[in-house]
């Protein structure tokens, strides 16, 4: 299996991406940590503040991206050429950006990294088509007609898988995941911003445990 291959399977056998903000890079190593403990070995950091890079750096140099347990490092809100090379230098192995730009798709196909713009109109996911990419990020999921949205596209797009993500929580999880067009969904309920600027990772470690619970339950239900 290929670097790029792995990212997405992973992706797909976890179900569930935490969007994280971080306002301090030393949270990283903590919170990554709690979120692999609890079962959730994947993260979005945002560059949404500078402290992005920066965190990155430090899940990469404590080795938290490497062995059995590796956790699969991503780097979202990417909206420029420079933040694809930021995130790349500074550990990540895949990029999410929430809208579809063919000069950023096209330099991380360059570069080699996994790249899922965001789509939620036929004209981007044609045009993301069109860039050799079936796994998009379907943003802003609640805004943009929510489960019932997904699952329109489903029948003229039937080889794109979608990561809706945008308010979605514990709540209106199961509306998503139980589609079949949808193999993961991107949200930060069990990671809010205000438990990690406190360093409530014992909140944060049971909010994941139970979102890791509800995932599998809804996966389990939503077999033929």
């Amino acid at each position: 299996m290929t670097a790029p291959e792995e990212v997405l399977t992973t992706v797909g056998d976890l179900g569930l991406v935490p969007v994280i903000v971080l306002d301090d890079a030393d949270d990283a190593v903590p919170l990554l940590t709690t979120l692999r403990e609890a079962g959730l070995p994947i993260a979005e950091i945002t560059f949404r503040t500078p402290a992005a890079a920066d965190a990155l750096k430090a899940v990469r140099d404590a080795g938290l991206t490497e062995g059995i347990d590796a956790v699969q490092l991503g780097a979202g809100t990417v909206t420029t050429i420079e933040h694809v090379d930021s995130a790349i230098e500074a550990g990540a192995k895949f990029i999410v950006s929430p809208g579809f730009s063919p000069k950023i798709v096209q330099h991380c196909q360059d570069r080699g990294i996994v790249v899922i713009p965001g789509a939620v109109t036929a004209t981007e996911i044609q045009g993301c088509l069109e860039m050799g990419l079936t796994t998009l990020k379907f943003f802003p999921a609640s805004t943009s007609g929510g489960p019932e949205a997904v699952k329109a596209i489903a029948s003229p797009f039937k080889s794109v898988r979608v990561i809706p993500t945008g308010g979605i929580d514990v709540g209106n999880v199961a509306g998503y995941l139980s589609l079949p067009n949808v193999c993961a969904v991107g949200g930060s309920w069990m990671v809010p911003r205000s438990a990690i600027q406190s360093r409530n990772f014992s909140i944060i470690r049971s909010l994941t445990q139970e979102a890791v619970a509800v995932i599998r339950s809804i996966r389990k239900e939503a077999k033929p």
